[in-house]
């Protein structure tokens, strides 16, 4: 089972950094592939990063790209998205989910092929 939990969100004024973490309280988290989405105010939710479940293979939507680091602890169960040079675009909730399978990670931007899903953690850049 796979219970995932994030954190770290907040009020940031553009320009500055926030790191979100996603927890899983379960025993196979090693083994998923994991990923990052958000959704802003009125939009759909969109893919943020991707990373695989050794960590060796990483993928960003082009709007983070650069700014953005995701990364994962395995031994701590933990999930991480770094988030630097933060703009008021980047203002939503945060999603962290995870998806089985052990495909190239460039399937892992389509969020229906992941399984589970945390509850979010709001992140809001002020300008």
């Amino acid at each position: 089972q796979v219970q995932l939990v994030e954190s770290g969100g907040g009020l940031v004024q553009a320009g500055g950094s926030l790191r979100l973490s996603c927890a899983d309280s379960g025993r196979t988290f090693s083994s998923y592939v994991m990923g990052w989405f958000r959704q802003a105010p009125g939009k759909e939710r969109e893919f943020v990063a991707a990373i695989s479940w050794s960590g060796g293979s990483t993928l960003y939507a082009v709007s983070v790209k650069g700014r953005f680091t995701i990364s994962r602890d395995n031994a701590k169960n933990t999930l991480y998205l770094q988030m630097n040079s933060l703009k008021p675009e980047d203002t939503a909730v945060y999603y962290c989910a995870a998806a089985p399978g052990a495909y190239s990670i460039n399937w892992y931007s389509a969020s229906n092929v992941y399984h589970y899903w945390g509850q979010g953690t709001k992140v809001t850049v002020s300008s």
